[in-house]
């Protein structure tokens, strides 16, 4: 099929049923199992992801999960950890999370700076310090809507704040529905993409011209929705893939394609090879060797 590597959800928003957290973590036996199992088959694992919200105000079992994760990564030789930046709540005593996407009315300034200097930074500086402790050198944070890192200036905000441990996992897919250009972001964040999503999504023009892109209907009802995630080049094309694959290398990325597939209406086999031949005709495979003539 092409593929080579695999990305492995171990908790959070995955019930991660091919990865049990914490019967592997500190099994030197069932590790080994679970790695050959991937090698037998010419595959390689490229990073555990821990996909949840960590910093969950009433569910601490999302940032617990995270850190084992990182603990399991490291104990198994696994150097990339992928998981969300999280998102705290407005105030400490709130029960849920809360995302501010306005700069009005005032009380959102007043929730971002408890968010950032309360919450986020001293989480972060103390998850650096475990995957440093642990040999995990790269933590790829999704650029995700509800999330406080959630496009460029959020991230490289909190890697100034805690260090290039942290970099960006780069999804396209989010950065389309939230206006931003993914082409940009690449170029923008450089030496800090650690990993990259490979995912598309649809802008659906009528819909989005009565609803804007802020959606939050039923993501099974693809017609009534203003974007949707789908199979790769069903949203933007071969040019634009071609385009994102080329300016990821003019940033310097030489890293793994992890495609997900989130299509509704295509058979996740389908997806996935349609998804795999795509990628195949645009992402540059072997080394450059132009040299100008010596003349």
């Amino acid at each position: 099929m092409g593929v080579d590597g695999v990305e492995v959800n171990t908790c959070g928003w995955s019930t991660a049923p091919h990865f049990p957290l914490s019967s592997l973590l500190g099994d030197k036996q069932g590790q080994k199992r679970f790695i050959n199992a991937f090698e037998e088959r010419g595959l390689e694992i490229i990073s555990l992801n821990a996909n949840g919200n960590p910093l969950h105000p009433t569910d601490p079992a999302q940032g617990q999960g995270l850190k084992d994760t990182i603990r399991v990564a490291g104990e198994m030789g696994i150097r990339t950890v992928c998981t969300m930046s999280g998102l705290p709540g407005g105030k400490a005593a709130d029960a849920m999370p809360n995302w501010v996407v306005s700069s009005w009315p005032p009380e959102t300034q007043t929730i971002l700076k408890y968010q950032w200097e309360e919450k986020i930074i001293p989480f972060w500086t103390d998850i650096v310090a475990l995957a440093q402790e642990n040999g995990v050198e790269r933590i790829a944070l999704e650029l995700h809507g509800n999330q406080c890192v959630y496009n460029v200036p959020s991230l490289l905000k909190l890697r100034q704040a805690v260090g290039p441990v942290v970099g960006a996992n780069l999804d396209p897919s989010h950065l389309f529905w939230m206006g931003a250009d993914p082409l940009a972001a690449a170029q923008s964040l450089g030496e800090a993409v650690y990993h990259v999503h490979a995912k598309d999504t649809m802008l659906n023009g009528p819909v989005q011209a009565t609803t804007s892109l802020l959606e939050n209907g039923s993501l099974m009802n693809i017609p009534a929705r203003s974007w949707s995630y789908i199979t790769l080049g069903f949203g933007h094309g071969e040019e634009w893939w071609r385009q994102f694959c080329y300016r990821l290398k003019m940033a310097g990325y030489d890293g793994w394609l992890s495609i997900e597939h989130e299509d509704v209406l295509l058979n996740s086999l389908d997806g996935l090879e349609k998804s795999v031949a795509l990628l195949q005709g645009v992402m540059p495979s072997a080394p450059a060797d132009f040299k100008p003539q010596a003349i």
